[in-house]
């Protein structure tokens, strides 16, 4: 299956440091926005538990289209969300949400299915 260009690709299934991704694959950790995603690699950003997902993290899928954002915490809620990305959304005006994983999960694709112009960052252990 083709996404479009605004298109958010569905979480098919996840499991504990597992994840399925409607046409990008398996995984542990993904980077979902309109049109596509991949892997979270948090070595990039150096992104840990704390202080968490940063401005850097976010800042690929919105500037990929995303207008909505889900954040996952993690299974067991051990990933933060820095003060500064929070504050960067809010004064920006974009809706985001964060959640443990699954409920994020659930929650971006049911965004998906409405069409919003979602995007995710979604931590599938700890």
């Amino acid at each position: 299956m083709t996404l479009s260009a605004k298109q958010s690709p569905r979480i098919d299934n996840i499991s504990w440091g597992k994840m399925e991704i409607e046409s990008i694959g398996l995984g542990k950790d993904f980077k979902l926005w309109p049109g596509g995603g991949r892997e979270w690699d948090w070595s990039e950003t150096n992104t840990h538990h704390v202080p968490g997902i940063q401005i850097v993290d976010i800042k690929e899928l919105l500037d990929r289209g995303a207008e909505e954002l889900v954040l996952s915490r993690g299974m067991f809620l051990a990933l933060q969300t820095c003060q500064e990305t929070k504050q960067l959304l809010e004064d920006d005006g974009i809706a985001f949400h964060i959640l443990e994983t699954k409920e994020a999960s659930t929650l971006y694709n049911k965004l998906t299915d409405e069409d919003v112009a979602v995007g995710g960052l979604f931590h599938s252990t700890c």
